[in-house]
């Protein structure tokens, strides 16, 4: 896999160290068709653990309220009406208006939000802070989860943006039948991950795997 530096060393031993770019024009193919190694040890990725386990923790004094279920809509609290009307619709209608509607927080970045370069926060800290590039696609991951899409449908995908020098920058990818989509703060319509130029995949992650991403020669 041809890339401009060892990022895919990097999101191994530094997982998440992400840089949100700016919106872009396009190459010459797209970088979505590639080859996958999947692994199981999603432990190394502390920002990801730590982040689930900090929203577990804040999960947790609702259950009263809104019971065990791990993911419901009623643990969303601020977007929760919202969410529970999309209940029956369309997988890709659910997923367009999640998208649209979490794209309309202000994109602040962890430095000014935490202090510190790269932070992961859960869907509860984003509604309360709102965040940068990876914590939109975990609040539409945990509004998806909240609607029944399984984790298995799903995943946090890290990506170069080839547009801004290789920077790192991370999206949501939904699995519909046999089509890849593309859930993007930079970008405002749910597209097809064959449709975009100027990304090229690193590593993706869920609750229960990881993938690095190799690109087809």
């Amino acid at each position: 896999m041809q890339i401009l530096r060892p990022f895919w060393l990097v999101a191994l031993l530094l997982p998440a160290m992400i840089f949100c770019g700016a919106p872009p024009a396009v190459a010459l193919q797209s970088y979505f068709i590639n080859n996958e190694v999947k692994a199981d040890n999603i432990d190394m990725f502390p920002k990801w653990m730590d982040m689930i386990a900090r929203y577990n923790a804040e999960s947790h004094p609702l259950d009263s309220i809104c019971g065990q279920e791990r993911y419901s809509t009623c643990k969303l609290k601020e977007w929760k009406d919202f969410v529970e009307g999309l209940r029956g619709q369309r997988r890709l209608d659910q997923m367009d208006q999640i998208n649209r509607f979490v794209n309309r927080y202000p994109y602040i970045e962890d430095i000014v939000n935490w202090g510190v370069e790269d932070y992961w926060a859960t869907v509860y800290e984003f509604q309360r802070k709102s965040g940068d590039c990876e914590d939109y696609a975990i609040a539409k991951f945990m509004s998806l989860r909240a609607l029944g899409v399984p984790n298995d449908d799903m995943r946090i995908e890290v990506v170069q943006d080839l547009n801004l020098g290789g920077i790192l920058h991370a999206i949501l990818i939904v699995f519909v039948g046999d089509q890849v989509y593309v859930l993007d703060n930079q970008i405002k319509q749910v597209i097809l991950a064959v449709d975009i130029y100027h990304y090229k995949p690193i590593y993706s992650i869920n609750e229960a795997h990881w993938w690095r991403h190799i690109m087809i020669q």
